[in-house]
């Protein structure tokens, strides 16, 4: 039987119809409409209508029953103690890519946290392989209209991933996949490419299968495994080479040209790494991974409200006049060295554009501990 985790009020909004009510820090929440509520999503969906029953326990042990009328979708103003509010779920797959089982010890601990929970793919844009969601998660995301959730494919030959997230029920669990698009819930996949695994042969079948699930299923972005140092007793890889990547970017483009006059879009996306690693010009914006984690270059101007050009405003209205004289240091992780990455791509660089006389050093970051064989954007 799963554990109840009780919501404990930690903040109250001024000025809320929580602070109305006199709900207080240390509150706890026990019912809305006469529901248990399991988590966050339980509680947002049932605090959205116009007029809803709470229920409360103060610390003294009374219980208060409000009836709160708002306004469609207004919120409480309530901040409970676990943003969650619930236990987070842990991974039970031991794939044969982890990034974690390659950390070094010695690490904080939540280094070595394993989460595979589809709360925190809404919430966060964390990927989820929805090997630990049951029938009634699944549900419970087409009731809710949950969208989008990213998920980890992998491959969809049921067999090899199985093998890959050495889990006997990984392969049965791309069904959920294809409900959740059968239902009109939006995704986005990704492909953690291993070499001789799960690459050539097999990648042209995942990208044909999962391009049935055109236009639901948005996109699929396809990242190289992420090696590190601490592989000792771990399934045997290997990096990608040159030419391996050229083999997948011709994979990836073949595609692109095929599905974008159907549907408008490219679907099908290579992380900024394979081109790096195959020596080529990134493409055109439509084709690149869409999501920012799974690029290396940036925009080549910095949007006027960042930091940068807010920064660089200011010196020209003030500072300048004053005497004052800008250095700029930028550092920047060994791919964007080996990928000879202009400065000027970088946002930060975007003074170095407006502010003419700043000087700008570029420092690279080398990381002792996760020395990588492979740097992968996100592992940075």
């Amino acid at each position: 039987m799963k554990k109840e985790h009780l919501h404990v009020v930690e903040h109250v909004a001024s000025g809320s119809i929580a602070e109305e009510l006199e709900i207080e820090v240390g509150d706890t929440l026990l019912e809305i409409n006469g529901n248990k509520i399991e988590d966050i999503f339980d509680y947002q969906y049932f605090t959205q209508d116009e007029y809803i029953e709470v229920l409360i326990r103060k610390p003294s042990g009374e219980e208060w029953l409000l009836e709160i009328d708002k306004e469609y979708d207004e919120d409480l103003g309530i901040t409970f103690e676990n943003g969650l509010m619930d236990e987070y779920r842990s991974c039970h797959n031991k794939c044969i890519f982890c990034f974690i089982d390659q950390m070094p010890p010695g690490m904080r601990d939540t280094l070595y946290f394993k989460d595979d929970d589809s709360r925190l793919s809404f919430l966060q844009g964390n990927y989820v392989t929805l090997t630990n969601m049951s029938d009634k998660d699944i549900d419970r995301i087409i009731k809710y209209h949950l969208s989008p959730i990213n998920v980890s494919f992998q491959t969809t030959n049921p067999d090899l991933r199985c093998k890959m997230l050495n889990n006997r029920f990984a392969g049965q669990a791309l069904e959920k996949a294809w409900k959740l698009a059968g239902a009109g819930i939006v995704m986005n996949g990704q492909i953690v490419l291993c070499r001789g695994v799960n690459d050539g042969a097999e990648l042209e079948r995942s990208i044909e299968d999962l391009s049935k699930y055109l236009p639901n299923l948005e996109s699929v972005s396809i990242v190289p495994v992420g090696l590190s140092k601490y592989r000792a007793g771990l399934f045997p890889l290997e990096p990608f080479t040159k030419e391996d990547a050229k083999q997948v970017l011709s994979i990836v483009h073949w595609w692109q040209d095929k599905l974008f006059p159907e549907y408008g879009l490219h679907f099908i996306h290579a992380s900024d790494e394979w081109y790096i690693l195959a020596g080529e010009e990134l493409p055109e914006e439509g084709k690149r991974a869409h999501r920012d984690k799974l690029r290396v270059v940036r925009q080549r101007e910095a949007p006027p409200d960042t930091p940068p050009a807010k920064l660089a405003a200011q010196y020209q209205k003030g500072l300048k006049g004053q005497g004052f004289r800008v250095r700029l240091a930028m550092f920047v992780g060994l791919i964007a060295i080996l990928a000879s990455v202009e400065v000027s791509f970088l946002p930060w660089a975007s003074l170095a554009g407006v502010v003419e006389d700043a000087g700008l050093s570029v420092y690279q970051l080398r990381s002792l501990i996760l020395t990588a064989l492979l740097l992968v954007v996100g592992l940075l």
